[in-house]
């Protein structure tokens, strides 16, 4: 019922979308009296606000055609390299460049598509022959294709590492997870560790990460220890309706992970688009656009499949499995005494309100088997979660800082 209830939601809110986006554009054109008329650019920008806010959105492109390396402009395409059901590993091929690190970046199943990252992936081009993952939204991948879970998350880690190749050459195979992706990548990492497998990175960038989230505890961990795990089966699990390729199946919606980190700053995102009212009232498309473009990418939302969120809610948030010891794979022990020679670099934001700090700084500690030589910690100062991977803080402070750990190690 309860998708059904969105889906019919969805649908008015469409129409009433196109309605205002017609009304915009009538009380705002210029070749229109009425729009010289006073409260015309009032109107006018409100239902634009509206418009904007209420239209349905699919998944984003990434967009990314060109880059620039080593002085010239070179051509950006994009490549499938290898297609699964739940995601597929997708590759920014740089027309013209070859060698160099290659750096696979894990973009959170978390509600959001992988291109999130636009701006993570559009920094790294310049100097890595970058790879990410591509998950899939659940609701349209069919029931014949099986399930998902974090087991399966962290054998298409696996998979991808060794579709990229063999460890081997100048750079190097390298790997960044942003946010939830940081415990499946280290335990992908461990086993590989453990197996001696060729395709080994040789970092692990964590960025954000929920490894140990007893430290520094947020408002999002405290929703997942201060219920119990019933609780999660029972009210935020929905089936997918029919009209979806998906139909029947059990899933965590994307509109409610929305819901969620809006409610966390309300009134922050409400600021935002009374500023945008006003941006658009005064003539300023510009400052208008941009955050136009924010939350187009932020509102564009996708399914999680309930076995998925499900392990997740219960091996990371409420029984933290990695950092007790206690975290299984398929019935193996995952092992962070396995690591001896993947470098890792932790990031933590100053300010981010959905992984603490000290949370993702858990990771160096497990790491018992892990010289200093390949640890490195690093606090970007009035970053944010999303400033971590975003902005001006991740383009100028962050990144260079990741350049030069994974120059160092490969």
């Amino acid at each position: 019922m309860l998708y059904n209830a969105y889906e019919m939601q969805r649908s008015m809110l469409a129409g009433a979308s196109a309605m205002a986006g017609f009304g915009a554009d009538f009380f705002t054109n210029p070749v229109n009296p009425i729009s010289y008329m006073g409260g015309s650019a009032l109107i006018g920008s409100a239902l634009d606000v509206f418009a904007h806010a209420a239209a349905p959105r699919g998944k984003p492109a990434f967009g990314l055609d060109r880059t620039t390396v080593d002085g010239r402009e070179v051509v950006v395409t994009e490549e499938i390299v290898l297609q699964k059901p739940f995601g597929q590993l997708k590759r920014f091929r740089r027309e013209g460049v070859e060698g160099g690190p290659k750096l696979l970046i894990v973009a959170p199943m978390s509600g959001h598509y992988a291109t999130l990252l636009r701006g993570t992936v559009e920094r790294m081009l310049p100097s890595a022959d970058v790879y990410v993952t591509d998950w899939r939204d659940a609701k349209l991948v069919p029931l014949s294709e099986g399930t998902f879970d974090l087991d399966d998350y962290v054998d298409y880690l696996i998979e991808f590492m060794e579709a990229i190749g063999p460890n081997k050459g100048a750079g190097g195979s390298h790997m960044l997870a942003v946010c939830q992706p940081s415990v499946p990548c280290y335990a992908a990492v461990a086993l590989m560790s453990g197996d001696k497998n060729p395709a080994l990175p040789k970092t692990l960038t964590m960025m954000g990460g929920p490894v140990d989230t007893r430290k520094a505890p947020t408002a999002v961990n405290m929703l997942a220890t201060e219920r119990p795990f019933s609780w999660f089966e029972q009210n935020v699990i929905a089936t997918v309706p029919i009209g979806y390729p998906g139909v029947g199946r059990k899933v965590y919606p994307g509109f409610l992970q929305l819901a969620g980190f809006l409610s966390m700053n309300l009134g922050n995102h409400m600021q935002s688009h009374w500023e945008m009212f006003k941006h658009l009232v005064e003539g300023d498309d510009e400052s208008a656009d941009a955050t136009k473009d924010f939350y187009e990418e932020y509102r564009s939302v996708c399914d999680m499949t309930a076995e998925f969120y499900l392990q997740t809610i219960d091996v990371v948030f409420q029984d933290h499995a990695l950092p007790k010891g206690t975290m299984t794979h398929l019935g193996r022990r995952v092992d962070p005494a396995a690591i001896t020679d993947v470098a890792i670099l932790a990031i933590e934001g100053e300010r981010d309100d959905i992984s603490g700090l000290g949370q993702t700084k858990a990771a160096l500690d497990i790491a018992t088997k892990l010289g200093a030589d390949k640890k490195k910690y690093l606090v970007a100062m009035g970053a944010g979660h999303y400033g971590i991977f975003n902005g001006s803080k991740w383009r100028d402070q962050i990144a260079p800082v990741v350049e030069d750990w994974i120059a160092a190690h490969g």
